[in-house]
């Protein structure tokens, strides 16, 4: 990506590539025992991703119309959400899920539950984050 584009530095490039290739699974074999168990069907991750994305920017535009109304409707709140996933990477998509759409934060992850605290909060946030939790947790279990 440099554009030199000589024979030393391509062959440089290669053999640097190919030495952390051979480290990593090196380390990987020895150092490190521990798997992650990934179950994630590839379509339903995808259409999980596009209405992730819709949701993302119908909360932009909410967070949005709060910060600058004449009359902010701001009541931030901390809760706790269930979460039915299996795997860690099923529980890590669903807490990154929630960060990820505006005026949300997933705080941090105690066994089942996911402390979250929300900017303008509403007994609606606890049926969208139920409906979000059980997208996750459908793109997990089909596979």
């Amino acid at each position: 990506m440099s554009g030199m584009n000589q024979g030393f530095m391509i062959g440089t490039g290669l053999l640097a590539a190919a030495l952390s290739v051979f480290v990593v699974r090196r380390m990987d074999d020895a150092a490190d025992s521990d798997r992650l168990e990934i179950r994630l069907n590839i379509v339903k991750t995808f259409g999980y991703f596009c209405w992730l994305l819709i949701e993302i920017a119908k909360s932009n535009w909410a967070v949005t119309k709060t910060i600058i109304g004449l009359h902010p409707n701001i009541k931030q709140h901390f809760f706790k959400t269930p979460c039915t996933q299996e795997t860690e990477v099923g529980k890590t998509t669903f807490a990154n899920s929630i960060t990820l759409t505006p005026g949300t934060i997933s705080v941090e992850h105690e066994g089942d539950k996911i402390w979250v605290h929300a900017l303008s909060y509403s007994e609606e946030d606890l049926d969208a984050l139920a409906y979000m939790d059980l997208r996750v947790s459908n793109i997990e279990r089909a596979v």
